[in-house]
């Protein structure tokens, strides 16, 4: 699903915005696969457990505009696998607009209502005994160590691709949320002896439970792959709380500001819900001085962009 390193380039023209250098990102909204975004990386993995087992239908869940949910969808087709999408929400004309492509990809979708975590990860359960039972072999979509996997690799790469441009790379600004991908990136980042300071930025948790849950983790991949990795507490992590404005998923000025911005000066797309946030916290620390002038730092972009498209309506600054 991911044949090829996804580009990694110095972002010169908010170099020149905000007057220092050292400034780059990783585009892992830039894949072959439906748009891309991070669930590849974790897919790749997921999706040989799958094979491996002898799965014919992937089941996964999501809210309607869930990244997870339409690059299953994909490699489920890629793969000739069935796919099923449970959606915790209404059947609003809204929400089936936003579920599109998972039905072009051609996965069953069923709206199940507004649910909670807990709710939502019963409806799934019942759905592959369902499909157990009528001789199916489902895989559920989602295990966290699994596919934290991911980014285990992806910190590698991005090292490598650092290393073989000449630029000494200090610091890696990445989405705080489910932690997944935190975490995958933090454990390769500690088996290569941690090179970046990964600085995680919240767009859902408080610290605490943000901290928690990316630790749980990280411990997990500690055990299941027997690698000799430092402590959780050891590690070069630097939390930042000040951009999540006033919830998940909903805009804040600074992330409509960041937003802007890459638009305008670098033909990059973000989006409210995770990567505009990001942005904000990476372009605000790195032009206050928080980050030395000195050190490079990248912002890792995690996708998600088609979300943006039904966005259009939260920004506040625009004509």
């Amino acid at each position: 699903m991911l044949d090829h390193p996804t580009p990694f380039r110095r972002l010169k023209n908010v170099e020149k915005l905000l007057g220092r250098g050292g400034l780059y990102i990783k585009r892992d909204d830039h894949m072959e696969t439906a748009l891309g975004g991070n669930k590849v990386r974790s897919l790749e993995f997921w999706l040989g457990a799958a094979i491996e087992s002898g799965s014919d239908v992937l089941v996964v869940a999501g809210g309607a505009m869930s990244n997870l949910c339409r690059l299953t969808a994909a490699a489920a087709a890629m793969h000739g696998l069935d796919c099923v999408v449970i959606h915790n929400s209404d059947a609003s004309e809204t929400a089936k607009q936003q579920s599109f492509l998972n039905r072009l990809f051609g996965a069953e979708v069923r709206f199940l209502g507004r649910l909670g975590e807990d709710q939502r990860a019963g409806a799934v359960a019942t759905a592959a005994e369902e499909l157990r039972a009528a001789g199916r072999k489902p895989y559920i979509v989602g295990d966290a160590v699994v596919g934290a996997l991911g980014y285990t690799v992806a910190a590698q790469e991005l090292h490598d691709q650092a290393e073989a441009d000449g630029i000494a790379l200090r610091h890696v600004f990445l989405s705080g949320s489910m932690g997944p991908t935190e975490a995958g990136f933090l454990f390769g980042n500690a088996l290569l002896g941690n090179p970046f300071a990964v600085h995680l930025v919240s767009v859902e948790y408080g610290q605490a439970e943000l901290a928690a849950r990316v630790a749980r983790i990280y411990d997990d991949l500690k055990s299941n792959t027997q690698l000799q990795a430092p402590s959780f507490e050891e590690l070069p992590i630097h939390y930042h709380m000040d951009y999540l404005g006033d919830g998940y998923g909903r805009p804040s000025p600074d992330a409509e500001r960041a937003l802007i911005m890459l638009a305008r000066t670098e033909g990059i797309l973000t989006e409210f819900v995770y990567t505009a946030k990001t942005a904000a916290a990476f372009l605000e620390l790195s032009e206050n001085g928080y980050i030395p002038n000195d050190e490079a730092c990248c912002f890792l972009h995690t996708g998600g962009v088609p979300s943006l498209f039904s966005q259009f309506d939260l920004f506040r600054s625009l004509d």
